[in-house]
């Protein structure tokens, strides 16, 4: 038996990572969760943000999640969203450039607050990783 959190972060099309763990950090619509071994049983809604994973072995996991759930129970942590990107794979120029989109169109779009929401998780995704 291992000491380690069981992780899989999942998006709708692939597994983004999946393996041991000793932490897992992500951010529900009540507010942050740090996840450690022994964690009580938890089932809670995400919201557009940054999750960070501290694997066994190697460098920080640090993704974003555009909403979904977080499940925890006996050890085991699953994160699941419809879009979920690792820190490498967010173009940072592309993120601000559509934050500053979003921006113009508060008070005119009904989605404008959650591409801000997600452009500025992507933004905090990349600075947290380099």
């Amino acid at each position: 038996m291992t000491d380690a959190l069981q992780v899989e972060l999942v998006a709708a099309d692939r597994v983004v990572w999946s393996g041991g763990a000793t932490m897992v950090i992500a951010r529900t619509v009540d507010g942050d969760v740090g996840v450690l071994r022994g964690h009580a049983p938890v089932l809670s809604a995400l919201t557009e943000a940054v999750v960070e994973i501290t694997p066994e072995e190697g460098t920080e996991v640090i993704a974003t999640v555009d909403g979904g759930f977080l499940s925890v129970s006996d050890d085991r942590v699953s994160i699941l969203s419809e879009h979920i990107l690792l820190a490498q794979e967010i173009d940072l120029s592309e993120a601000e450039v559509e934050l500053e989109e979003a921006r113009r169109l508060l008070g005119t779009s009904n989605d404008a607050e959650q591409r801000i929401r997600r452009a500025e998780a992507r933004i905090r995704a990349v600075e947290k990783a380099s």
